[in-house]
């Protein structure tokens, strides 16, 4: 039986960095794969908030397309992520009010405790948030923070596949082609060793870069860079280049990174927006919040029970179906970013991303 009460503690992943290598067995590696799960899971609701809220690019869609890139390597990662537990003879659990991230509130098992991480539209502010979720150990660019990184995990699981590939099954191993977004997005099967070094690889890198440079090396777009510094473009407002006499990273002054015109989507609150008192919204409103929320829920089951099937043409079409479902978010989020939220100097409304069961 799953313990969801378990993968749900809030500083699981440090007690599982804390197992000396000798000690992570196979319930360990099922176990950290199903914390990687939830790690992709909470990454994806501010960054569709950023994105989403993004009202005209102008002359320079830069930082929409930089958004939209990302999303997409998000949505890889926790398909690989879900592989890595199925080929352990895990089962993902991502259908669960105890395990389902909530905002604002911290990542996942522990990952960076002083990182509150909250839904809200694209700010500079946002943006830099964005940035410590996905900060690398020894970042090429000045960092805003300085903590054991989501990667630094991901190498202790490598490490332990390493250690132990005889685990791999190769079990209920869903794939997923989307060629338009790189090389790397594309959702493949872990069947052995090479594919799981491959697949962690590509997590690692496209969220934190390399050692070298914090290009992408899997992009969508030439120059297209990792997450954490394509963030960071966005937080400073200026571009990265590569000091040709100090061979540093730096930010250059002379090339801009304009802020969109953006949905001024105000910090969704602890519990979402109040649903009583006088600062509730009306009717109609709370309506399309419970009509996201149920929308957002029945994804999550959808991603559930494809991974839980063993019957491969049933988990395709469960699969295809969490794909569309995805699609069908965006509608009321926006819709919930374009109402005026009352007394809040101009901001709007957004999505909660709350898991409801009925």
């Amino acid at each position: 039986m799953v313990n969801t009460l378990l993968y749900a503690r809030k500083n699981r992943i440090v007690e599982l960095m804390e197992q000396p290598a000798e000690r992570r067995d196979a319930d360990w590696m099922r176990e950290a794969a199903q914390q990687a799960i939830l790690l992709e899971l909470a990454t994806l609701p501010p960054y569709l908030c950023a994105m989403w809220s993004i009202r005209h690019t102008g002359e320079d869609s830069s930082v929409f397309d930089a958004l939209h890139e990302i999303v997409f390597d998000e949505m890889s990662h926790l398909g690989l992520a879900c592989n890595l537990l199925t080929t352990l003879g895990g089962t993902p659990v991502l259908a669960d009010e105890s395990v389902v991230p909530t905002y604002p509130g911290p990542l996942p098992g522990g990952v960076r405790p002083e990182l509150s991480v909250f839904l809200s539209g694209l700010t500079k502010e946002s943006a830099g948030m964005y940035a410590c979720i996905e900060e690398p150990d020894q970042p090429l660019a000045r960092a805003l923070a300085a903590h054991t990184s989501i990667g630094a995990f991901y190498t202790a699981l490598l490490e332990a596949f390493r250690a132990h590939p005889e685990r791999i099954t190769g079990a209920r191993q869903l794939t997923l082609d989307m060629p338009h977004h790189g090389e790397g997005n594309n959702v493949v099967a872990l069947k052995t060793l090479a594919a799981v070094e491959a697949a962690i690889g590509v997590i690692k890198e496209q969220g934190e870069g390399t050692s070298a440079s914090p290009e992408n090396p899997h992009p969508g777009a030439p120059g297209e860079l990792a997450h954490y510094y394509a963030f960071l473009e966005i937080h400073n407002g200026r571009k990265l280049r590569k000091n040709p006499v100090t061979g540093k990273w730096e930010f250059d002054e002379n090339t801009p990174v304009p802020m969109p015109e953006t949905l001024p989507m105000g910090i969704v609150p602890r519990g979402g927006w109040p649903r009583t008192g006088p600062s509730a919204p009306d009717a109609e409103t709370i309506q399309i919040l419970d009509d996201f929320n149920h929308a957002y829920s029945a994804l999550l089951h959808l991603l559930q029970e494809a991974w839980k099937q063993d019957l491969p043409d049933e988990a395709e079409r469960l699969l295809n179906d969490a794909v569309q479902q995805m699609f069908f978010l965006q509608g009321p989020a926006i819709q919930l970013m374009e109402r005026p939220l009352p007394g809040a100097g101009g901001k709007t409304y957004g999505p909660e991303f709350r898991y409801v069961t009925a």
